[in-house]
């Protein structure tokens, strides 16, 4: 099988997550950080949070934001077992409590709560997978 540009977008990201899941899994989390940094209130309308005050978006911005692009930056400079894993173990803790939160909270839930879980799981694992490999 040849792997290149002709591939479809969603082929080549199947086949960057198979060949180097903790880079994936870092990668996602750290853009997310940083969208979340940047657009506080565009990814908070589309999460469902309410930033109403200016306090509101800065603790999105740090609390989401910076929490996610630090974790995924320091995973990717360090690049190895224990960095991925961490990445792995956050990606499956926030599917964990979204899957709890369909019994607690009961929310509405629309495609992207699906989308996510499903990152979530998948990135966890990718994480977990690269964090158990050995290093060279």
């Amino acid at each position: 099988m040849h792997y290149g540009a002709d591939m479809a977008p969603g082929a080549q990201t199947l086949t960057a997550l198979a060949r180097q899941p903790g880079v994936t899994a870092s990668a996602a989390i750290a853009a997310s950080g940083v969208a979340i940094a940047l657009m506080p209130e565009r990814t908070s309308a589309v999460l469902g949070v309410q930033t109403t005050s200016a306090r509101g978006r800065a603790e999105v911005r740090a609390g989401l934001g910076g929490t996610f692009a630090a974790l995924g930056l320091w995973a990717l400079a360090r690049g190895t077992s224990d960095a991925y894993t961490a990445v792995g173990v956050t990606w499956l803790g926030a599917a964990a409590v979204r899957a709890l939160t369909l019994r607690v909270d009961e929310p509405e839930t629309d495609a992207t709560f699906w989308t996510y879980l499903g990152l979530e799981l998948t990135l966890g694992v990718a994480g977990l997978l690269a964090g158990s490999r050995k290093q060279a």
